[in-house]
């Protein structure tokens, strides 16, 4: 999805489904979500601040409670890193509706040695994107 979009740009996506949570020893989160992007399903990851990831899964409707104490107790048990799937029949993906998600793209970092006369390469993008808002359509 990264080639799609212009450089530093931030952009918005729809219909949203779920399909992992993964926790691990730092103070965010690791979303991997799917998307219609240009007509096209695309898999992304979203990096988020675990109060944004409350957010998220009480957007999720009838299934917000269940998710929100499935987290809980895999934050309270779990080992780390932890990942919560969400792609088999048991577990479907879980449909945001209504919601739009506001992302930026992150870069890799540039290690020493890839730098010319000219200054540093320019890096590709990554498939992996910060949060930067959550927007919900309300309908009248």
């Amino acid at each position: 999805m990264s080639d799609s979009i212009a450089d530093d740009a931030d952009f918005f996506v729809e219909q949203i489904h779920l399909v992992a949570i993964v926790f691990d020893n730092t103070d965010d989160v690791t979303v991997w979500a799917t998307t219609l992007f240009d007509n096209e399903t695309h898999f992304f990851h979203l990096a988020l601040p675990f109060k944004a990831l409350d957010t998220l899964l009480s957007l999720a409707h009838t299934r917000a409670d269940a998710l929100q104490e499935e987290v809980a107790d895999a934050l309270a048990t779990a080992d780390w890193p932890a990942l919560l799937e969400y792609n088999s029949e048991e577990k479907p993906p879980v449909p945001l509706p209504s919601v739009a998600l506001k992302l930026s793209v992150t870069y890799p970092a540039l290690e020493d040695d890839e730098t010319d006369e000219e200054g540093p390469d320019d890096p590709q993008p990554h498939n992996i994107f910060y949060l930067e808002g959550v927007f919900v359509r309300l309908d009248s």
